[in-house]
């Protein structure tokens, strides 16, 4: 049984960096993009970032490029989403999700992309 399960989130202010984490059991983590996305209640869930299986290229979603950073220790079988300067529009719950193809050349932004989900962390940013 392949499970995600996520961590790091909380509530911060404005202008704070936060650290998730996703730790990926019962798949060979290492042959799998990863990908984080985002959701506000009452709007779609959202692309945020995303690394290929063997870490060598990432994709960011322009809201959070050059303030969020995604990398993998597939040691750990773990991807984490370090995340600076964060503004209040970054309020959402953040999922981290694993690629369906193994080894694939490109990641993707698209949701039916990823074949497993976790349930998601809490991310609040207000003053």
């Amino acid at each position: 049984q392949v499970q995600l399960v996520e961590s790091g989130g909380g509530l911060v202010q404005p202008g704070d960096s936060l650290r998730l984490s996703c730790v990926v059991s019962g798949r060979t983590f290492y042959n799998f993009a990863m990908g984080w996305f985002r959701q506000v209640p009452g709007k779609d869930r959202e692309f945020v970032a995303a690394i290929k299986w063997n870490g060598g290229s990432t994709d960011y979603a322009d809201s959070v490029n050059g303030r969020f950073t995604i990398s993998r220790d597939d040691a750990k079988n773990t991807v984490y989403l370090q995340m600076n300067s964060l503004k209040p529009e970054d309020t959402a719950v953040y999922s981290c999700a694993s690629d369906l193809i193994g080894k694939a050349t490109k990641t993707s932004r698209l949701q039916s992309r990823y074949a497993y989900w976790g349930q998601g962390t809490q991310v609040t940013v207000s003053a």
